[in-house]
C-alpha cells in the first residue's frame, strides 16, 4: 500500500486517476477485450439475473420495485419483472433486485460487488439506446473494471471508516459504463466520474440493527451513476481530482491515497473482470471461507466452537450481537448464524435465512466464540478456520461457484433460455432477447 493522510496525493503519468479512467475507458472496444474476459463478463451477467429473479421471487426488493414503478417517466427500458419505465428507475429497481439478497457476486481485492451496479445500468442504458450485445458487453466491462480498481486499491479503507465499498465504488463504475453506452467521449467520461464520485454515499450503520439499507445501496449507485454521465452530456462538469485529489473520494473517505498501481497500472492487460468469484451462499462474502471450514463438520455438533476470522471481518460479521439476528439480512452477516447452519443442516441456502428461531441453530450459535487471526491478506480472501472438540477444519481461501449451476436453481425453468440469449448477446442487435427472456422467468 502507497501513500497516506495529508499530503499531496499520488498520481501517475497521464494525469489525474479519473482522467486516465475516462481516456481508457473511452478508447475501449469489444476488439481489444480478450475471449475470457468476454466470457466472464457474460458468467456474470448470468449470475446477476439470476440473483435479481430471487430477489424478485422472494419479494427481497418489493419497496425498490415499487419505488421505480411510480417514478415512471419515459418508457426507455424495463425492470425485470417487466413494467417500464425511465432507465434511471430500471437500473434503480433491477440493482436493488441483484443484491436484495446478497448472494451477488464479490470481487475479494475491492470487497465490492461488482456486478450489481453495472449490469442493470449495461441492461438498462443498453436498452434505451439501442446499443448492440458487444457495445453493451464493453460498457460492462469498463464498468466492472472501474469498481474493481477503485475498492482493491484501498483494501477495507471505506468499510474502516464506516462505509459500504460497493456504493462509494459502484457510483463511478455505474457512470463509466452508462457513459459509453450514451456516447460520451474521454473528456465527457471524466466529468462522469467526477460527478458521480461527488453523490457517493452508503453507511454501514445497517450493521448495528436490523434494517436493510444495504440492499439499497447498488440501487441508488447504479441511478447516480446514470444520472452523473446524463449530466455529463448535458454539460455538466466534474473535478479531474475526484478520485485522487485534495479533496477526492481516496482522501476524503478513506484518509489514505490509493495505490497508484492497483487503480492505474496495466490497464487493458491486467482485468479485474476475471477475478470477481461467484458467491455460493447468500451471505456476506465474509462468512464465506467459516462456513466451508463448517462443512467438514459431521454427525454432532461439536460442544463449543471457535472461528476465527480476518480482523477486518470481526466487527462485520463477528459482533456478539449477531448471534441471535433480528431479521433475515442480520443473519446473513452473522458468521455464527453461518456456521451453525452449516453444521446443522449441512448447507446454506436461501432457505437458511426463512426461520430465524430455529433452537438447533441458535443453541450452536450461542456456543460459538469469534477470535482475530492474521492479517496477511485481504479479509475477503483470508483462510476459513473453525475449531472444536479438539478438531480444526481449515480451507485457505473460500471456494466460489458456478455461475450457471447457481443461475439455473435462481431462474428456475427459464434459466436455459436466459443462458442462450445470454450466449448470443455479443451477436445480438439489442439486449431485447435476454431482458425478454429474464422476464419469462418471472411469469
Amino acid at each position: 500500500m502507497s501513500g497516506g493522510p495529508a499530503g499531496q496525493g499520488p498520481r501517475v503519468a497521464g494525469g489525474p486517476a479519473a482522467v486516465v479512467l475516462a481516456r481508457w475507458a473511452a478508447r475501449l472496444d469489444f476488439t481489444r477485450l480478450p475471449g475470457p474476459v468476454v466470457g466472464a463478463a457474460r458468467e456474470h451477467l448470468i449470475d446477476a439475473v439470476g440473483c435479481a429473479v430471487a430477489g424478485i421471487g422472494r419479494g427481497a426488493a418489493e419497496p425498490a420495485l415499487t419505488v421505480a414503478r411510480g417514478l415512471g417517466g419515459p418508457p426507455e427500458a424495463r425492470l425485470f419483472s417487466g413494467e417500464r419505465a425511465g432507465a434511471v428507475a430500471a437500473a434503480f429497481g433491477n440493482a436493488v433486485a441483484v443484491h436484495a439478497l446478497d448472494f451477488d457476486d464479490t470481487h475479494a481485492g475491492g470487497l465490492v460487488h461488482a456486478s450489481a451496479v453495472t449490469v442493470p445500468v449495461a441492461l438498462a442504458v443498453g436498452e434505451q439506446t439501442g446499443a448492440g450485445g458487444s457495445e453493451t458487453i464493453t460498457a460492462l466491462v469498463a464498468g466492472l473494471e472501474v469498481v474493481c480498481r477503485l475498492g482493491a486499491a484501498a483494501p477495507h479503507g471505506f468499510h474502516a471508516r464506516g462505509l459500504h465499498a460497493t456504493s462509494m465504488c459502484g457510483v463511478v463504475g455505474a457512470a463509466v459504463t452508462a457513459g459509453k453506452l450514451i456516447g460520451l467521449d474521454a473528456t465527457g467520461l471524466a466529468h462522469a466520474v467526477g460527478i458521480a464520485a461527488s453523490g457517493a454515499s452508503g453507511l454501514l450503520e445497517f450493521l448495528h440493527s436490523p434494517a436493510g439499507t444495504k440492499q439499497l445501496h447498488p440501487g441508488t449507485a447504479a441511478a447516480n451513476g446514470i444520472l452523473a454521465a446524463r449530466l455529463a452530456a448535458a454539460g455538466a462538469t466534474g473535478p479531474p481530482g475526484a478520485l485522487d485529489g485534495e479533496y477526492g473520494l481516496f482522501r476524503t473517505m478513506t484518509a489514505r491515497d490509493p495505490d497508484p498501481h492497483v487503480l492505474l497500472g496495466d490497464l487493458g492487460r491486467r482485468w479485474e473482470t476475471t477475478r470477481i468469484g461467484i458467491k455460493p451462499y447468500p451471505a456476506c462474502q465474509l462468512t464465506h471461507a467459516s462456513i466451508d471450514a463448517a462443512g467438514q463438520f459431521t454427525g454432532a455438533a461439536p460442544s463449543a466452537l471457535t472461528v476465527t476470522l480476518h480482523p477486518d471481518a470481526v466487527p462485520i460479521v463477528g459482533g456478539l450481537e449477531k448471534r441471535r439476528p433480528r431479521s433475515a439480512y442480520e443473519a446473513r452477516f452473522s458468521v455464527y448464524w453461518c456456521v451453525a447452519a452449516m453444521i446443522v443442516d449441512g448447507w446454506v441456502d436461501l432457505d437458511t435465512f426463512e426461520d430465524l428461531d430455529r433452537p438447533d441453530i441458535l443453541d450452536l450459535a450461542a456456543r460459538i466464540t469469534v477470535r482475530a487471526g492474521a492479517a496477511d491478506v485481504v479479509a475477503a480472501a483470508a483462510p476459513g478456520i473453525v475449531e472444536g472438540d479438539g478438531r480444526i477444519a481449515r480451507v485457505e481461501r473460500p471456494t466460489g461457484g458456478g455461475a450457471r449451476t447457481k443461475a439455473a436453481a435462481n431462474l428456475g425453468p427459464g434459466a436455459e433460455a436466459v443462458f442462450a440469449a445470454a450466449d448470443a448477446l455479443t451477436a445480438a442487435g439489442s439486449v431485447t432477447e435476454l431482458l425478454d427472456r429474464i422476464e419469462g422467468c418471472l411469469h
